[in-house]
């Protein structure tokens, strides 16, 4: 019995200093829930809390250095314009020759092959910057004719082929920011307008349906007229105002800024189709307006186009009408863009002060929670290690082997 007990209290004892030679080489005071269950479950709380910050911090500085390469390509942009600015207010002077006009229109036409080029520029990650989500396509394609007073091939036209949805980012526990601009936002410079061609007085809704306008879906019913439709566009939030064209009763849609109005029909529905706003043929935006529609309302590289034209035909009154008010609004709407970068990286800033911050404060608490006093550690080490060595010398002398044992 006196061997048993002695052997009992060696094992708690070889026990303690087993685990407390553990907590001081992890520096952890846990290293089992039963432990400290309580502590345990704010540990795991506070490490899933510092995981969540760090990756916050993380899109934080992705997102930042994406703005920031994507505004130093539409600084490149807005001085390219400024020079075009510059070139229409020459061209309509009078004092120029046609000669010099056509020269003018020369340098024009290279600054828009290179306005085109930093609309499909990539980030460092080889992602088109202004396509959407459509990040491994270019984001503009440009169809190439001939003109009069042109000496070769150029630029005709510029579409769009990117789409308009935007990759979310989180930066916080339910907020998020968009990392992309669609390009049919940024480089535009009218507001657009389609006027549809049929009289939608007597129009009605067949059947439950959905439209699809800039991104936004709206609901319509069974009975609804175009008044209702009308309504409902209009308070839909799309960037979009709907009325009637008091002269053919016609729907007439408007974008409240300068972009290009991305329409469908979804659901199976067909009305924007009945009311000759899209076609039947090809349903995908943009390029899906009613050929019997009226669009007006241009992007930035049809204002540069029409004032390279006006330019090699030496339209005077274009180009210091038209021309140089076309101008104006595509650097009203790329300085527009950059200020919204601007206010997006701002915020960030903040966000990322914030994450900053909070991220030692957590750390410290989860500290408290789980890490070791050394210290004290080391001082109970000392103490168990003197105990167990008393321990031991005091078995040795107390359970002292006779013959007996050997004789066993």
């Amino acid at each position: 019995m006196p061997n048993d007990d002695m052997m009992y209290w060696l094992k708690i004892r070889e026990f303690d200093l087993n685990q407390l030679q553990n907590q001081m080489s992890s520096q952890q005071r846990i290293q089992n829930l039963r432990d400290d269950p309580v502590g345990a479950a704010h540990a795991v709380r506070f490490q899933s809390d510092i995981t969540r910050l760090n990756r916050y911090a993380k899109n934080v500085n992705t997102v930042v250095d994406r703005n920031n390469v994507a505004d130093g390509y539409l600084a490149t942009a807005t001085s390219i314009m400024q020079r075009v600015r510059e070139l229409a207010v020459q061209g309509a002077n009078g004092v120029y020759t046609t000669g010099d006009r056509q020269k003018m229109g020369e340098e024009v036409n290279q600054l828009l092959n290179e306005l085109v080029q930093l609309a499909n520029s990539r980030s460092p990650d080889g992602n088109t910057l202004f396509a959407g989500t459509q990040d491994q396509s270019l984001a503009y394609r440009s169809l190439k004719g001939t003109i009069p007073g042109a000496s070769g091939s150029v630029i005709t036209a510029v579409s769009y082929t990117g789409n308009i949805d935007q990759n979310r980012v989180q930066i916080g526990d339910g907020s998020s920011v968009s990392e992309n601009m669609p390009g049919n936002q940024v480089f535009w410079a009218e507001q657009q307008q389609i006027f549809a061609n049929v009289d939608a007085t007597t129009y009605q809704v067949q059947q439950s349906s959905q439209i699809s306008i800039n991104g936004r879906t709206i609901q319509l019913s069974a009975g609804d007229n175009i008044y209702a439709i009308i309504s409902k566009i209009n308070n839909a939030g799309a960037g979009v105002e709907a009325h009637l064209d008091p002269v053919k009763n016609s729907l007439v849609l408007q974008t409240t800024t300068p972009r290009q109005m991305w329409l469908q029909d979804v659901g199976g529905g067909n009305v924007l189709r009945d009311l000759g706003i899209i076609n039947n043929v090809n349903g995908n935006p943009p390029h899906n307006i009613a050929t019997s529609a009226r669009v007006s309302g241009g992007s930035l590289f049809d204002m540069v186009i029409a004032l390279r034209d006006d330019l090699y035909q030496g339209k005077v009154i274009d180009i210091g009408g038209r021309g140089l008010q076309g101008i104006d609004d595509g650097m009203n709407n790329l300085l527009a863009a950059r200020a919204q970068l601007g206010s997006i990286n701002e915020r960030l800033k903040q966000v990322g002060d914030t994450i900053s911050y909070e991220i030692p404060q957590v750390t410290q608490q989860l500290s408290r929670e789980t890490d070791i006093d050394m210290s004290t550690a080391i001082m109970n080490l000392q103490m168990l290690t003197f105990t167990h060595k008393a321990a031991l010398e005091t078995a040795a002398r107390v359970l002292q082997p006779t013959l007996l044992d050997f004789l066993r």
